[in-house]
């Protein structure tokens, strides 16, 4: 990263770190309108999940001082939230446990912290919330360093604005992998263009790829112009960041069967001899290729392919 943009990035995450703890209350003596700061609450929350009893404990998953823990622990004891007592599996050691006292406290902080939440997102429609959440999710993967199963691919038909995303990937994508000009994002305009001119529901579909929420591929199907029976595979795209979810391939199984449950007896592609990723999923879906021809397209040398696959 240049150190521009290391700048850049610097005011930008010290802009976010002040609006958003500003946005939480976090600042105040008083969070959640309750007795007790922040990081206060943070303890009390550590020792309800009763996993970490000890101040060492405590004291490392929250990344407290010691001297800091110790006045809080101290203040705890005094207001009746924590007793200890003298650790199992180390007599030299205390836990620290939450009396009936401390349990209602840590109620109440919860309650409001939810209430805090639903609150904050209920102002957002759903795609704002899948957004966030997916942007939540990388903060944590990139920077925190925490580990999530990976999340499901969820299929959809199109909807407003997708169209533009459409665009906007293909051109990015394949100019960035395969320094294509701008006739290429033309191409793609025009495809979907026409789509959403001439759509027929009973015949034609888009399937978008979400994870998260986020617009990670896409397929289209359409009919041929000039011949009924005949289907027309269009601008499959996977993401980089989806691959090796086998995201293409669902792309592909659901496009055939969609087709061969249309009526279509045959679908065909046009592709290029340099997107071997893509004849592989093509191959598995048992597409034939059957013609191959060079030609100079998108600023490039290209050798075009048609492949098939017979439905019936």
């Amino acid at each position: 990263m240049a150190a521009t943009d290391l700048a850049s990035a610097t005011t930008a995450f010290r802009r976010f770190n002040r609006a958003y703890t500003r946005l939480l209350g976090t600042l105040n003596e008083s969070y959640l309108s309750t007795d007790y700061s922040l990081a206060e609450g943070r303890v009390l929350y550590e020792l309800s999940l009763g996993q970490k009893s000890q101040s060492k404990e405590v004291r490392q998953a929250l990344g407290l001082d010691a001297g800091y823990l110790s006045r809080i622990v101290s203040k705890f004891e005094k207001a009746g939230l924590v007793a200890r007592a003298t650790a199992r599996n180390d007599r030299r050691a205390a836990d620290l446990l939450l009396t009936p006292r401390g349990s209602a406290a840590i109620r109440t902080l919860n309650t409001r912290a939810d209430k805090q939440a639903r609150g904050i997102l209920a102002n957002l429609t759903e795609d704002q919330r899948r957004q966030f959440i997916g942007a939540l999710r990388t903060i944590e993967q990139t920077v925190l360093g925490i580990k999530h199963e990976r999340p499901p691919v969820v299929l959809r038909s199109h909807r407003p604005g997708d169209m533009g995303m459409v665009i906007n990937l293909e051109a990015a994508g394949y100019t960035e992998q395969f320094d294509w000009d701008q006739s290429f994002e033309a191409l793609v305009a025009r495809i979907v263009a026409d789509f959403l001119a001439n759509f027929d529901a009973t015949r034609e579909r888009c399937w978008i790829a979400e994870v998260d929420g986020r617009h990670v591929g896409h397929i289209f199907l359409v009919q041929h112009p000039d011949q009924p029976d005949l289907a027309k595979l269009r601008l499959l795209y996977v993401d980089p960041a989806a691959r090796g979810l086998g995201l293409g391939q669902k792309l592909v199984t659901e496009c055939v069967a969609f087709a061969a449950a249309s009526g279509y007896k045959k679908i065909t592609l046009w592709t290029q001899s340099i997107l071997t990723a893509a004849h592989r999923i093509y191959q598995a879906s048992g597409f034939l290729l059957v013609r191959e021809e060079p030609h100079h397209s998108f600023g490039k040398d290209l050798i075009g392919q048609t492949w098939e696959l017979e439905l019936r």
